[in-house]
């Protein structure tokens, strides 16, 4: 399994989003600054995230996105899910239940299914403000003198 550019940058979009959410709505062009990321690539992932309502928009003069949660509801599994389409790491294992015609005697399904499960438990375990909260902690104990 490999997380496309998609699922990176829509995390890095809804992280920037999570640490400005104080800031009301933010405008595409300024995630796109601080992250160095495309505006025309956000542009793609913003229908995604919207249709399942995880972004709130604001059109016009100070418009912009906000997460429509608090970061803590959102788990980076979920995200993942939406724009990957799938974390597992065989194909066999997309649907559930499983069709594979060679389920029954497959010497390596289990080991699969355990990757799987070790992959989901660990991406349905963290959060953004998981990830804010580690993130703000690096940079208190970055200092220079």
């Amino acid at each position: 399994m490999k997380i496309s550019t998609k699922g990176r940058y829509a995390l890095r979009m809804l992280m920037d989003l999570a640490a400005h959410q104080g800031d009301g709505y933010i405008p595409l062009k300024e995630i796109a600054a601080r992250q160095n990321i495309s505006k025309k690539y956000l542009e793609q992932i913003v229908p995604l995230l919207n249709s399942y309502d995880i972004l709130l928009t604001n059109r016009g003069y100070q418009g912009g996105y906000k997460l429509a949660k608090s970061p803590d509801q959102y788990k980076v599994g979920d995200i993942l899910r939406i724009t990957e389409g799938s974390l597992a790491p065989v194909n066999c294992l997309e649907q559930d239940p499983n069709q594979c015609p060679m389920k029954e005697e497959c010497p390596t399904l289990s080991m699969w299914q355990g990757l799987n499960k070790v992959i989901t438990d660990y991406l349905d375990n963290i959060t953004l403000q998981d990830l804010l909260d580690r993130q703000q902690s690096e940079f208190v104990n970055d200092y220079v003198i």
